[in-house]
């Protein structure tokens, strides 16, 4: 956060090149202004229209760079002030958009929801490594539905805890594949700000802050 309100004194390499060039551009423009003026026709002089109008034009290109650089500071604003509210965010419990989930002491949680009726739905489970390791029938009626995972494998074997995969697989009467949004709710334990975009830590599990849907405390 406090790298990125300090750089809001300063441009972008690209902005900075394009006010460097346009200054250059515009001092070659006015030298070679001046010696046209000296050498002109007296007869025949320069139009000084043509002169006004690229001008006119210079002030505009100067405009528009300095309207860019105003964007980019408030982009810069508006990250600031997404870092700062999302380390507030520690110690609270988060609903993320996410198929991923913390089994913890025997339980995991998740909600799906079907955009529509399906005539068929089943649940799949699987580990950190990609394997199936439970399955389940899912419901069919159109919706939000909640699914404990009692944490049990396919072979009824007690499973350790760590992060599992929900996928829901619904068809529709035509035997059309229907999509499904799939959340999960835990603790928020830590906020990653090094990359171009706020990564919000839950437990063993890691969500872009824009997939984040609510937050509330932890004792509500």
């Amino acid at each position: 956060m406090v790298d990125a309100v300090s750089g809001l004194g300063s441009s972008s390499p690209a902005l900075a090149n394009s006010q460097t060039g346009l200054a250059d551009n515009f001092e070659m423009f006015l030298t070679l202004l001046t010696e046209q003026m000296k050498n002109q026709d007296p007869l025949n002089p320069l139009d000084s229209t043509q002169f006004v109008n690229q001008l006119v034009d210079f002030s505009s290109v100067e405009q528009q760079i300095a309207q860019n650089q105003n964007l980019e500071n408030l982009l810069l604003l508006q990250s600031a002030a997404a870092q700062s509210a999302s380390v507030s965010y520690i110690g609270r419990v988060a609903t993320a958009l996410t198929p991923q989930a913390m089994l913890t002491e025997g339980e995991a949680s998740w909600e799906y929801t079907l955009p529509s009726e399906a005539t068929t739905s089943s649940i799949i489970i699987r580990d950190a490594e990609d394997r199936i390791v439970a399955r389940s029938d899912g419901e069919t009626t159109a919706g939000s539905h909640d699914f404990t995972w009692d944490g049990l494998g396919e072979g009824g074997n007690t499973l350790e805890d760590g992060v599992y995969s929900l996928e829901v697989i619904a068809q529709n009467a035509d035997g059309d594949n229907i999509a499904v949004n799939i959340q999960a709710a835990a603790r928020v334990t830590g906020v990653d700000l090094s990359g171009s975009e706020v990564v919000v830590e839950m437990g063993g599990i890691r969500v872009p802050l824009s997939s984040v849907m609510s937050i509330k405390d932890a004792n509500a």
